[in-house]
């Protein structure tokens, strides 16, 4: 009789403990909070219930606080942190039971390559010889048109396919460098006057 009552009172036990308040690790499975960009997104599963999301910066500032009621469905909570220096930034979940606590660092989107200028250097290495240098291309294809500086009238055109970039003498015939100049146009549609001087 005696085991059995022991057996009845464990049972009892570990029933009550799967009905007790939800643990600190269950909040922490209920939610996420991931960093794009500037952009941050908090999500509360189903089974959250209220909550109270608070944004700080990190100074430990208080920056936003909201209540949330998480229904028969995941709730997703954005924040956009635009107008806010890139940096570490720290969002509290907490309910009446727990709390967990999220680090996120938001960054600058990077700049698409075909918004960034054409890297295109010339030089003059002698009395007939310009340099060309072209670094930092995506695609190849590169136009080159060297024209005289008064008429614009084309002297020399070529187009160019090197993957990355390239280094190249032009020998000017009869012509100084001071009196001509370097269009280059690449395959996204960028270009760049060099003029020699």
């Amino acid at each position: 009789m005696k085991t059995l009552f022991t057996l009845a009172l464990a049972g009892a036990l570990s029933f009550s403990s799967l009905a007790a308040p939800v643990a600190d690790d269950d909040l922490m499975a209920l939610s996420d909070v991931k960093a794009k960009f500037k952009k941050v997104n908090v999500l509360l599963r189903e089974g959250v219930g209220e909550a109270k999301i608070a944004l700080y910066d990190n100074t430990g500032r208080k920056l936003h606080q909201r209540k949330v009621k998480v229904g028969g469905e995941d709730l997703l909570v954005p924040y956009n942190l635009s107008d806010l220096p890139c940096g570490e930034y720290k969002v509290r979940i907490s309910t009446d039971d727990e709390q967990v606590d999220y680090t996120v660092a938001t960054f600058d989107k990077p700049i698409p390559a075909s918004a960034l200028p054409l890297m295109a250097y010339g030089k003059i290495i002698d009395d007939t010889t310009v340099n060309l240098t072209v670094i930092g291309l995506d695609e190849p294809g590169v136009e080159v048109e060297i024209r005289y500086a008064e008429t614009n009238k084309l002297i020399h055109s070529e187009a160019i396919g090197e993957p990355e970039g390239f280094r190249k003498n032009y020998k000017l015939n009869g012509v100084s460098p001071e009196d001509v100049y370097l269009n280059v146009t690449d395959a996204k549609g960028r270009s760049k006057t060099i003029h020699f001087e």
